[in-house]
């Protein structure tokens, strides 16, 4: 069989051509970061029961207007937007928890843990001890605290040893934030 100059090229080209169509294996995916899952769970954990003591401070229309507004882009996903309200909020007073915590909240939307785990640290400094905010405030640091023990990358920076201490050390964390969380729960007073 004879087989046409022409021809050979095309099976060559042909075979090129699959040859180049193979796909290397997919890398093994890590788990997303799903920021608006963990601040689901930090609100849902700032529930108020029924039966607990819950105190409510009274609060400046200027800021509430802001903190509305900022509620408000939020819903959109319009985080930046929510975040520089919340932060204009701030400037007007920059010793309110509640608003401390929303602006933590919006931080971890925005990707920014180590913001969101200060500015919730910086809450708890302010005096909220008991309540639904304080359960939020500890909740934030719990769920930082597990996305680190989670996080079982080698760094290049570091050894396996210091890996695995660095991982130790955020599940340690991880037991007083649920500690903490747990105490922030307090009974209403019986009223006879």
């Amino acid at each position: 069989m004879n087989i046409s100059p022409g021809w050979r090229v095309a099976v060559v080209a042909g075979s090129l051509m699959l040859g180049g169509c193979t796909v290397p294996a997919p890398k093994p995916v890590e788990p997303a970061f799903d920021a608006a899952a963990l601040v689901k769970t930090i609100r849902s954990a700032g529930a108020a029961t029924s039966n607990e003591l819950d105190v409510q401070p009274l609060r400046d229309p200027e800021i509430e207007d802001l903190r509305q507004q900022a509620a408000q882009l939020e819903a959109r996903h319009m985080y930046r937007g929510a975040a520089d309200l919340l932060d204009r909020a701030m400037k007007l007073n920059a010793q309110d928890p509640a608003l401390l915590q929303e602006r933590a909240e919006l931080a971890l939307l925005l990707r920014d843990q180590e913001q969101a785990q200060q500015l919730a640290k910086q809450a708890i400094d302010l005096g909220s001890t008991t309540g639904p905010l304080c359960r939020r405030h500890w909740e934030t640091l719990l769920q930082a605290a597990l996305l680190r023990a989670n996080d079982r990358v080698i760094r290049r920076s570091e050894s396996e040893a210091q890996a695995t201490a660095r991982v130790a050390a955020a599940a340690a964390e991880v037991r007083a934030a649920r500690t903490q969380r747990d105490a922030c729960t307090v009974a209403a007073l019986n009223r006879y």
